[in-house]
């Protein structure tokens, strides 16, 4: 059912920021990595055909930072010949990871009318824009934080469960559609986000107005 659901679960990069490949290209021209070579690299960590996948491990905090990006620069290949830097890796990769402003201001304006917000990331132990969190969401859940990740369901109904709701009771926002899948099992609305207009468009359907919560139990 539309204008039923009463609280808002979104991603962070590609949803709150541009677009996740724009981001990752940008740091590995800035830092002179061989693109083709960064993705051929990747894929098996990101295809899931690699064992104790070690971004996996990353994501839910059980490996440092520290240790990641130095097995990853170690992987990567500079398109100047000489070895590709490790320390600081991970904040550089995500320096191009701008606010999209547009987007906090629909989740701002979900949450003034009424709504719970969370936030729902998965981190490479990377830093994130906390200045505009408190003013955004309700509760802010980083998979390194709790030891979980998507698409895991248990970090989706600990996000529900931070909000005080039923899955059934949340939209939840991701660029990514398996993310989006595992949500949707559980009984979420799902939104697979392609730009900020289309995703407040769908939004505003799902989202419960003042009088219907109102008439909704405790």
């Amino acid at each position: 059912m539309t204008g039923t659901r009463r609280g808002v679960i979104s991603d962070w990069g590609g949803v709150l920021t541009p677009p996740l490949p724009d981001g990752i290209q940008a740091w590995l021209r800035a830092d002179r990595i061989d693109i083709d070579h960064y993705y051929e690299v990747m894929r098996p960590y990101f295809d899931g055909s690699v064992p104790d996948n070690p971004v996996h491990a990353l994501e839910r905090g059980e490996i440092d930072t520290r240790e990641f990006e130095r097995d990853l620069a170690a992987l990567l290949r500079s398109t100047h010949g000489g070895p590709v830097r490790a320390e600081g890796l991970i904040e550089r990769m995500f320096s191009n990871f701008d606010p999209v402003h547009d987007m906090y201001e629909t989740l701002r304006h979900a949450r003034g009318s009424g709504h719970g917000t969370a936030l729902l990331s998965n981190s490479w132990g990377n830093g994130y824009p906390r200045e505009h969190f408190a003013a955004t969401f309700d509760t802010v859940v980083i998979s390194g934080e709790v030891g979980m990740r998507k698409p895991e369901e248990r970090i989706y109904l600990h996000t529900c469960r931070s909000l005080g709701l039923e899955p059934e009771e949340c939209v939840f926002i991701d660029d990514l559609a398996h993310n989006i899948e595992t949500a949707e099992s559980l009984g979420m609305t799902g939104i697979l986000h392609a730009d900020v207009e289309s995703t407040r468009r769908e939004l505003s359907r799902f989202l419960a107005s003042e009088g219907e919560r109102e008439r909704q139990p405790a």
